[in-house]
């Protein structure tokens, strides 16, 4: 898994977009103007920071330590940092970002989901 896959992956959701808000290589995944991935990396080493549930959140970083920690500059609480080594299999990781796209869509209005096409995607129809 590398950066340009997880975007090609996130970009296929109803609502979302790419955008640069913080450096112009520091690219983030929006659902609507809320931000569900953010990708970044120290030196060769690519990260990105997925929302996540707090009983979810250590969970995942027991599982895959070294590959899953808590979020770097972020609520440790709801985001996790997760390490694109191989240390995390591919699968889990389209899994964290699918449930980070949820969990952020979750907290939108029923009104933000209907105008960005995201109701259905939430399971949240009110």
């Amino acid at each position: 898994m590398n950066h340009q896959r997880l975007i090609e992956l996130g970009l296929q959701y109803p609502g979302t977009s790419l955008r640069y808000p913080f450096d112009p290589n520091m690219p983030v995944l929006y659902v609507g103007d809320k931000m569900f991935a953010l990708l970044g990396g120290a030196g060769e080493a690519e990260s990105v920071n997925l929302k996540t549930s707090p009983e979810e959140a250590w969970l995942l970083r027991d599982t895959y330590p070294g590959g899953v920690l808590p979020g770097y500059h972020m609520n440790k609480k709801h985001w996790n940092t997760v390490m694109l080594n191989g240390t995390v299999p591919d699968e889990v990781i389209v899994q964290m970002l699918e449930e980070s796209l949820r969990l952020v869509v979750a907290k939108m209005t029923k009104s933000e989901r209907e105008k960005i096409g995201t109701l259905k995607l939430s399971g949240l129809a009110d």
